[in-house]
């Protein structure tokens, strides 16, 4: 195909443009309905879940964690599940705090409870 457009192919080559456009347009929303889907509630059973667990922890384990309420869990039955996204932020609540955030935290206290020693 010619890449230069003259004055009489002109309206071929927009019309070509168009239908690429229009292409490119329905790929788009295409990806984002499947991000969309994906990004759904996913349910886990206990497998799945010893399977995701970044720490691999056996089956009792969970249970125990499950007795003692140390995890969010659905229960339907004799069966056990897990909603992914609450995993998630059960993981993220773990996260230990760096030095620096320490500092901040310790340094924004005392700025605030320094008034009323004075």
């Amino acid at each position: 195909m010619e890449n230069y457009l003259t004055h009489d192919t002109l309206p071929q080559g927009v019309t070509q443009l168009i239908k690429e456009f229009s292409e490119l347009k329905r790929l788009i929303i295409e990806k984002q309905e499947t991000k969309l889907t994906e990004q759904a509630e996913q349910w886990l059973d206990l497998n799945d879940l010893c399977k995701y667990d970044p720490e691999k922890r056996a089956k009792a384990t969970w249970y125990s964690k499950i007795s003692r309420g140390e995890v969010p869990y659905h229960k339907r039955g004799k069966k056990v599940y897990f909603l992914k996204s609450e995993i998630d932020a059960w993981l993220k609540q773990g996260k230990c705090k760096s030095n620096a955030e320490i500092e901040q935290e310790a340094e924004a206290y005392l700025s605030n409870n320094r008034k009323g020693l004075k």
